[in-house]
């Protein structure tokens, strides 16, 4: 058997467990499987008086649709079987959620906090270049994304070193998502993973059938959770998640230490302690937990954990002392497949990261046909639709001659603005992916669990796909 690093070796064993529940060729499975490019790249960058060579990586996973779409990371972790391992994911996350592309993902091996901007900038602006020079970024290419380590400002940074080598391509604005509202990003992108977890999170507890095998009651409101990171997606899925959801917050960690409350944390109140004391240790009222015992936080008592920073998180070591009855993977990766066999095998329930952290590549579906249709969200729809409303309101007052009041109007007759359009767009498809995936363990009795249901569903996709060019039997 192949030997690869625990992360990239997860995702195929995952990938060969759903694989035995469908019937498709093996030709088109091992086909599926590979990754179809693997770029490795280096350059020298100045960084003061010294030269410094910089390892990258541009992985196409699969090109049964195009173009392919990932993130880039920055983070002195990065090599090469990792960023196969997450533009594998980023197939099947694509297929799940029914956006059309293929996987891919870069990762540029730097530790951001030790480059100053300008630093950064000549490195995000160089990696770019060499990617234009082998023809692997473009709208109809590959679309890079921000992933970890990365944000609006390097997406900017590579869509004006794509355009100054492509002027005249009205398009390109296309060749990369994440950027700056004001650079053709979207509003609500940010948020977007956060936000998407949110959703899939609370429409596994809407389950009835799923919360009673777990001894809990349908429903968000109420339960215990506790979030491993406070990243953009860690911060964003515990604030929405406490604001909408009403959901309590009561641990909480990061690279300094691990805190913990039983009776609750308030998320914006923390982020506010974190940024002006430099760390969530010795919040009031919770109680800490050391650097070297930040990985504690898996071990709280609580009703969800959130593991929203790297991947290995929970291993065969650690599984055995969860205590969540619900595991959702906001992070890529944070189970280990040897560990999520005794995570399984003790009645837990894991809503997996190839389903539940695709809310990014799915508002970067909306940013990149917002850049190719050249208009914003709702500009077209939102007065006609909000006169509508007006008209239909004032005709109800009218026939019972009963008023409302200015906010009830306001409220009523509002059109949709841009963000208003992205989230309805975005629950719309966490809410019909994650049914789509239950039906599958519905419709295939072997199938047991979450994730080799999502599995399942993508490759049965993809694997169309293929033979729908007809090279397969």
């Amino acid at each position: 058997m192949e030997k690869h690093d625990k992360f990239y070796g997860s995702v195929l064993n995952f990938f060969e467990n759903a694989a035995q529940h469908t019937n498709l060729h093996r030709g088109i499975l091992e086909q599926i499987r590979a990754c179809n490019s693997v770029y490795r790249m280096r350059f020298p960058i100045k960084v003061g008086k010294d030269v410094k060579v910089i390892e990258a990586y541009r992985v196409q996973h699969s090109h049964h649709r195009l173009p392919t779409k990932g993130g880039i990371r920055y983070s002195n972790h990065v090599n090469q079987e990792e960023v196969m391992a997450l533009a594998t994911l980023m197939s099947f996350k694509c297929a799940i959620v029914d956006v059309p592309f293929g996987g891919a993902k870069g990762g540029v091996k730097v530790n951001p906090w030790e480059y100053s901007e300008y630093e950064l900038e000549k490195i995000t602006r160089r990696y770019t270049t060499e990617l234009v020079k082998r023809n692997m970024i473009g709208p109809s290419i590959d679309v890079p994304a921000p992933d970890y380590g990365t944000g609006a400002r390097e997406m900017a940074w590579i869509y004006d070193t794509y355009r100054a080598f492509n002027e005249k391509e009205i398009d390109a604005a296309g060749c990369v998502t994440g950027k700056p509202v004001n650079q053709g990003g979207i509003r609500g992108r940010t948020e977007a993973t956060g936000r998407g977890v949110f959703y899939g999170i609370r429409e596994a507890c809407n389950n009835k059938a799923d919360m009673k095998k777990l001894g809990l009651e349908p429903g968000i409101a109420g339960k215990t959770m506790v979030v491993q990171g406070l990243g953009n997606v860690g911060s964003y899925t515990a604030s929405i998640c406490q604001e909408e959801g009403d959901a309590i917050i009561v641990g909480v960690s990061e690279v300094e230490g691990a805190i913990y409350d039983p009776k609750g944390i308030d998320i914006h109140k923390l982020l506010e302690f974190r940024k002006e004391t430099g760390s969530i240790i010795n919040y009031p009222g919770a109680k800490s937990f050391p650097k070297d015992d930040r990985k504690t936080v898996l071990e709280f008592e609580c009703d969800i954990l959130v593991p929203a920073a790297l991947e290995n998180q929970i291993t065969i070591d650690n599984a055995d002392r969860i205590k969540a009855k619900i595991i959702g993977e906001a992070a890529n990766g944070p189970i280990t497949s040897e560990g999520e066999a005794i995570l399984l095998k003790k009645g837990k329930l894991i809503i997996p990261d190839v389903f539940l952290n695709a809310g990014g590549v799915t508002v970067s579906y909306f940013e990149w046909l917002k850049n190719l249709s050249h208009i914003r969200f709702g500009r077209m729809d939102k007065r006609f639709n909000q006169n509508t409303y007006d008209n239909f309101v004032t005709l109800v007052e009218n026939m019972t001659g009963k008023k409302v009041n200015n906010l009830e109007r306001e409220f009523l007759t509002k059109g949709g603005d841009e963000i208003d359009i992205v989230r309805s767009g975005l629950e719309e498809t966490m809410v019909t992916s994650y049914n789509y995936t239950r039906e599958i363990m519905s419709r295939k009795r072997k199938v047991t669990d979450l994730r080799t249901a999502a599995f399942v569903n993508a490759i049965e996709k993809i694997g169309s796909d293929y033979m729908a060019m007809g090279i397969f039997p």
